[in-house]
């Protein structure tokens, strides 16, 4: 199918781009990279009045170190964070599941703002926002606010973004010294995630003094572990405690049924998943 007529709107600046939600409010879509837009639209899943284009708007794209974050555009594509010094070194767990966001074809269009703002908890980054607290900057017409990642995602394909704001930037906290993996069962390599785990670990001693893990796609929102958490602050980095902390990683979650994966088993990967990305963040 194609897309039913709309108004193509390219803005050149955030504010053209708050100015156009402002007039014409839920009937407008933001259009960043496309990957999950156009789709829908092809589908007339979304019939929008009003396409906002964000290609041209300068001011969201680039990445600068913020002090104790790094503060990444929303217009920023992939693969522009995979390959970036700073986040490599700072944000390692960012640019580790980044890299494995669809295929080099999306990797090299998509955008993290995007990638947030769709909402999608079958998606990679959403997992690893809550996972490492990002902090997200919304503009709207009264001007800029700051949402944490805890926060920002209200429910499946819902966000915390009013019908006049635009995403703006991304701010992920630095974690030196921190081991991370982000791993993922899928039905081939450019799919949606079946599950995963994203997880980072600060090591003590030779036992893990902190963890912080992310699920995708273990209910309508990414989700923090914390139980999992938990259990794993001071066990020893080793195989066995690792494995029964994880066994926690599933509770509080609702899995969702579908053609992949029935809700039992979706638990049961999230376990293992939590398992292999804790030990290997903790270098075992």
């Amino acid at each position: 199918m194609i897309p039913a007529d709309f108004e193509y709107v390219r803005a050149q600046s955030v504010r053209d781009v708050v100015d156009a939600l402002a007039q014409h409010g839920d009937e407008a879509k933001l259009l960043a990279g496309g990957h999950s837009l156009l789709p829908i639209m092809k589908l007339r899943l979304a019939i929008p009045e009003v396409v906002v284009d964000l290609e041209r708007v300068d001011d969201l794209s680039g990445i600068s170190d913020g002090g104790d974050h790094v503060a990444i555009g929303a217009m920023t594509r992939h693969e522009t964070i995979v390959q970036h010094p700073g986040v490599r070194e700072h944000c390692g767990l960012l640019a580790e599941a980044t890299a494995q966001v669809g295929d080099p074809q999306v990797r090299h269009r998509g955008t993290i703002g995007g990638a947030l703002a769709h909402g999608d908890a079958a998606g990679d980054l959403p997992a690893v926002a809550v996972a490492m607290g990002f902090e997200l900057v919304a503009e709207g017409p009264t001007g800029r606010r700051t949402i944490p990642a805890r926060d920002f995602f209200v429910d499946y394909l819902q966000t915390a973004l009013s019908d006049d704001e635009v995403l703006v930037e991304v701010r992920v906290p630095k974690y030196d010294g921190w081991g991370h993996r982000y791993e993922k069962f899928n039905r081939v390599a450019q799919a949606w995630a079946i599950v995963g785990a994203a997880a980072m670990v600060r090591r003590e001693n030779g036992a893990i003094a902190e963890a912080r893990v992310g699920l995708t796609h273990m209910a309508s929102v990414p989700l923090r572990a914390e139980a999992a958490e938990q259990a794993l602050a001071g066990v020893p980095a080793e195989e066995d405690a690792v494995a029964a902390a994880a066994a926690r990683a599933d509770d509080g979650a609702d899995p969702p049924s579908d053609v992949n994966a029935a809700p039992d088993y979706r638990r049961h990967l999230a376990h293992v998943l939590t398992r292999r990305a804790v030990l290997a963040a903790a270098g075992s």
